[in-house]
């Protein structure tokens, strides 16, 4: 149902997020960026790329696939250039192709976010990567034939696991019809 009025309120502005109200509804939008990326990134050595970080929000460190914020920096970034970008500046790695498999909400109730996965190929090792200047990234590089097990694992240790994170394990070796890749 739409909400109740169409009146939509800024109810506040920071520097990333705005939040805002319509009718019943409050809700986050990004202030700095319109979407994000995934990145599903395997090595020439069947190995994919996961990073870990220390996330404010949950207030511990979590381990994702390589993401980032697409216009955040420059206003002609594409899904593309974000993805190439970030997936360098996390992990080191240089991706020489990448496609855009599809864009949808992270949080259809809570935000207007879009977030495309992105699958990375033809990667070259350019240096440790590990974040820009205010993250602090560690790259595991986990067999793709163990990476669900191993996700599994780290999620009994206590990090707190995005199901996003098994969809990028679906789409790895599929397209987002289940199609396999050719």
């Amino acid at each position: 149902n739409m909400p109740d009025s169409n009146q939509k309120k800024t109810v506040y502005e920071g520097r990333y997020l705005r939040l805002c109200i319509e009718g019943h509804w409050e809700y986050a939008e990004r202030s700095n960026a319109g979407s994000a990326v995934i990145i599903i990134a395997r090595t020439p050595a069947d190995k994919l790329l996961f990073v870990e970080q220390f996330r404010v929000p949950l207030g511990r460190n979590t381990i994702e696939m390589p993401a980032g914020l697409v216009g955040d920096l420059d206003d002609d970034d594409t899904l593309e250039r974000a993805a190439v970008r970030e997936l360098l500046e996390e992990t080191g790695w240089q991706a020489g192709q990448v496609q855009v498999l599809m864009t949808g909400p992270t949080s259809s109730g809570l935000s207007n976010e879009l977030i495309a996965f992105v699958r990375a190929t033809d990667l070259t090792r350019i240096d440790a990567g590990g974040g820009d200047e205010t993250e602090n990234i560690t790259v595991h590089e986990v067999p793709v034939a163990e990476a669900a097990q191993w996700l599994a694992r780290k999620m009994a240790e206590g990090y707190p696991m995005d199901p996003k994170l098994w969809a990028g394990l679906w789409l790895l070796d599929k397209n987002p019809d289940g199609t396999p890749l050719l």
